[in-house]
């Protein structure tokens, strides 16, 4: 009898531990499912879905901190792989890029420049990291510059998500929440 209970105890043990580890495994592989612009593009055109848009540089300390994290945080990741094409955008970036029919091209200035697509985006406010919310068919939701902690930007990309865009502007939303 103490031989059986001894070896229950040992197995509710050990596969509580199996059970923790694997619930920690699942926390920490779920990831933000980040594409390109024109892996959004092409997924938009065959599922519609809204589009966030990181815009980032490799030297940005702030975007790099939102990484390691805004980003990790679950409601967001959940938020952005459920409702949303989630772009990674570098606003340095060399390669040219097609899009509504004109081409945009990285441009030299000062010590770094900048690509095209990014100032479009950002109305040529170039601070980072910043973040773009496009509708379904690419007109802008919102533009939203600076570092944001994870219940700052649920926020906001619940205001997309739901659509409350089409009936109140964000400082309506925001006072509201």
């Amino acid at each position: 009898m103490k031989y059986l209970l001894s070896l229950s105890l040992v197995l509710i043990i050990g596969s509580s531990f199996i059970l923790n580890d694997s619930v920690k495994d699942d926390n920490q592989t779920k990831k933000i499912n980040w594409m390109t612009w024109e892996q959004a593009i092409a997924a938009n055109e065959k599922s519609p879905k809204k589009i966030f848009i990181d815009v980032y540089t490799d030297w940005c300390g702030w975007c790099k901190k939102m990484d390691k994290s805004t980003f990790m945080d679950n409601s967001i990741i959940s938020e952005l792989n459920d409702n949303f094409y989630a772009v990674k955008f570098d606003a340095e970036q060399k390669a040219a890029i097609n899009f509504d029919g004109k081409d945009f091209v990285f441009v030299n200035s000062g010590r770094k420049g900048y690509h095209q697509l990014a100032y479009a985006l950002l109305d040529g406010r170039m601070g980072y990291p910043a973040f773009v919310l496009l509708n379904e068919s690419y007109e802008r939701i919102m533009l939203s510059p600076g570092y944001k902690q994870a219940d700052q930007l649920i926020k906001e990309l619940n205001f997309a998500s739901s659509e409350a865009y089409k009936q109140q502007s964000w400082d309506e939303f925001a006072k509201s929440e």
